[in-house]
């Protein structure tokens, strides 16, 4: 099972002594434990976020065989920093005709949809804000503000590009959800639970105990996800919200200076935290491939390693699928979610209850190799 990061601390005697160093007020140590823990994750995920720029340009370059970020730092890779800076300078600019409260609210609310979703991602066994027990159900409610932040944007601008931009974002991700959701639904089922920490502690082991090699629906599940969690991210191919060559520039036409910038970190934290999901929920997560019956920190900043490289392994698939299909029509972009994906969610999601019954919940690998 997972935990809070403090209640694993908890079981270390340093914990005891940091505990009469707080006056034994339990309250107190645990608020900032926690604040250091956001501090540090919020910091860690804004810093991949920015380099999720960097990454896109070098990935992108080298698809095209172009040379990509050299000039900002060795390889370029201050280059992120250097984007930073020009945010930070530019000037703010509002159009006057656009709703000034809700203009300034999109882009923050934005933001506290992507960092919220942190609190319940499980970057090792021990090192989590919180395990919910209704955990999945909390991180698809809280990310659905991205898009009433989008939406919010284009309709705050009082511009016909945005106002487009806006209503492309709210009907792609509104219908896209319902494909995801169910996939996740499947997952749940066949871990028996709800929270991450459930569903990570089940594929504990060799990678055949993943969710995506337990049963052929589990393994379709996975791409349905994947699709779908493409388009609720506004990413290529279904990038329409944002769409240049139609739109300018989308939702966010008429934002400069680092409320642009907000949108475009909130982007690109959302793809990383979408990988650490699909990670969670059908690759393992951070379970290692082997069983350890003693629990040490070393093996926690391991676990942590092994989530986050396959979190980033499928950030760069994310960058690759941009730069390798064109963009989708409106009509195509619908025809996929309500002809294809949601009947193959269905098919999936029915298919893993009938597997449970019938085989008493084992994955293929139990019933070809045996064991529980």
């Amino acid at each position: 099972m997972n935990q809070t990061v403090v209640s694993y601390l908890s079981q270390y005697e340093f914990y005891d002594h940091l505990l009469a160093f707080f006056g034994n007020n339990q309250g107190l140590l645990s608020f900032v434990i926690y604040m250091i823990f956001i501090l540090i994750i919020v910091t860690m995920c804004a810093t991949i976020g920015g380099l999720g720029t960097y990454a896109e340009r070098k990935i992108s370059a080298d698809l095209q065989q172009r040379v990509g970020p050299n000039r900002v730092g060795p390889y370029g890779l201050l280059q992120f920093l250097a984007d930073g800076v020009k945010m930070m300078t530019k000037e703010d600019i509002m159009p006057f005709t656009a709703d000034k409260f809700l203009f300034y609210l999109a882009p923050l609310l934005a933001l506290v949809g992507v960092f919220s979703t942190l609190a319940v991602l499980p970057f090792s066994s021990g090192f989590a804000l919180a395990d919910l027990n209704v955990g999945v159900f909390y991180l698809i409610a809280i990310s659905s503000l991205v898009g009433v932040a989008v939406f919010l944007g284009g309709y705050a601008s009082n511009s016909k590009w945005s106002m487009l931009g806006g209503m492309r974002g709210a009907s792609q991700i509104i219908s896209y959800e319902i494909p995801v959701t169910l996939s996740v639904l499947a997952i749940t089922l066949l871990a028996g639970g709800m929270s991450f920490g459930t569903i990570v502690g089940q594929q504990k082991g060799l990678p055949f105990n993943w969710f995506i090699f337990h049963n052929p629906f589990a393994f379709l599940a996975f791409f349905v996800f994947f699709t779908g969690a493409l388009a609720e991210t506004n990413r290529a191919p279904f990038d329409l919200p944002e769409a240049e060559s139609e739109l300018v520039s989308g939702y966010h036409t008429e934002y400069t200076g680092m409320r642009f910038g907000f949108f475009a970190l909130a982007e690109y934290i959302e793809v990383f935290v979408v990988c650490g999901v699909a990670a969670a929920l059908f690759l393992g997560g951070s379970s290692l491939p082997f069983n350890i019956s003693f629990d040490i920190l070393p093996l926690q900043l391991l676990e942590f390693i092994i989530f986050m490289t396959k979190t980033l392994l499928l950030y760069y698939v994310v960058i690759w699928i941009r730069w390798t299909l064109p963009r989708l029509r409106v009509d195509q972009l619908m025809s996929i979610c309500w002809k294809y994906l949601t009947p193959m969610a269905i098919l999936n999601l029915v298919g893993c209850s009938i597997w449970i019954v019938v085989f008493n919940g084992k994955s293929i690998a139990e019933l070809i190799f045996g064991g529980h």
